[in-house]
């Protein structure tokens, strides 16, 4: 795959490189309990710094990655859009999968579609891949409600027991999103 740095763009944010003044704004989006529902656990500011310091250096390996979301008017940091090989073992692995996480404040204006469209062009358009995944935990109704807006379907046979949490645990069992590059092209009118 090509490893040229992208940053995708729409009319309302940039996608682009994660920077040092973002990991304040971070460490507070992924401590609110509301943010993280769906998630293990909220993030100390030392985990917190650590999970951005592995977005930047697959962002370096491969030229793409989560992206650090930057509402353009405002300048802030909303939260994060993009692609990712999970390196962990899926039952639908090897995969891309698209996700977002947004602090509160940009919820509910259409911001995380906007940023995962970008996300799934570069994705199609720019590294020719033939498939995005997505995934959440079943209670996730909002992440699922993106995905169904963005043309992916659910796969009802992919649901799984996510690897990293514990049996038992509340959020283990997701369920999975598929979008290929033909129902891609045919959404858009290519």
């Amino acid at each position: 795959m090509d490893r040229t740095l992208i940053e995708p763009e729409t009319p309302r944010l940039r996608l682009r490189q994660w920077r040092e003044s973002d990991l304040a704004p971070f460490a507070a989006l992924v401590a609110d309990p509301q943010v993280m529902e769906f998630f293990p656990a909220t993030l100390s500011r030392e985990e917190s710094d650590a999970l951005v310091a592995r977005f930047v250096e697959r962002i370096a390996q491969n030229g793409w990655g989560f992206w650090a979301a930057e509402h353009k008017e405002s300048g802030e940091l909303i939260g994060f859009t993009g692609l990712n090989a999970p390196a962990y073992a899926l039952p639908f692995s090897p995969c891309v999968e698209i996700g977002w996480r947004l602090a509160r404040k940009w919820w509910g204006q259409g911001l995380a579609s906007e940023a995962a469209r970008a996300s799934l062009a570069a994705g199609f358009e720019q590294l020719g891949l033939d498939e995005i995944v997505s995934f959440t935990a079943l209670p996730n109704r909002r992440s699922s409600a993106v995905m169904q807006r963005l043309g992916m379907r659910e796969d009802p046979a992919g649901e799984f027991d996510h690897p990293l949490l514990a049996e038992g645990h509340p959020l283990r069992r997701h369920c999975l999103y598929r979008l290929d590059r033909a129902a891609w092209q045919a959404q858009r009118g290519a």
